[in-house]
């Protein structure tokens, strides 16, 4: 089981996200660090949002709950959701 956390992306987000990228992707190096963040990255649009795989739900909520996007309004909604991956 995975855990998939999908951010919303809030208006304004080509202009914003850029402000606080640096401090996004710091986030994601400790998650990645401590083996908990698999995979990350946007959607091909930015304003369709993105989307990160977590080994645990409680991960991927922690991830959100401090993400610079989403304390700085880049992200209007996350959510996240079981995975059954069918191919590792």
């Amino acid at each position: 089981m995975k855990y998939v956390l999908f951010y919303e992306s809030a208006p304004g987000v080509r202009e914003n996200a850029p402000r606080h990228a640096a401090a996004h992707m710091a986030r994601w190096a400790e998650f990645r660090a401590n083996g908990t963040l698999l995979m990350i990255g946007p959607f091909a649009i930015p304003e369709e949002g993105a989307l990160a795989i977590f080994t645990t739900r409680e991960a991927a909520e922690e991830f959100a709950a401090a993400d610079p996007f989403v304390l700085e309004g880049v992200v209007s909604k996350w959510y996240v959701r079981d995975w059954n991956e069918a191919i590792a």
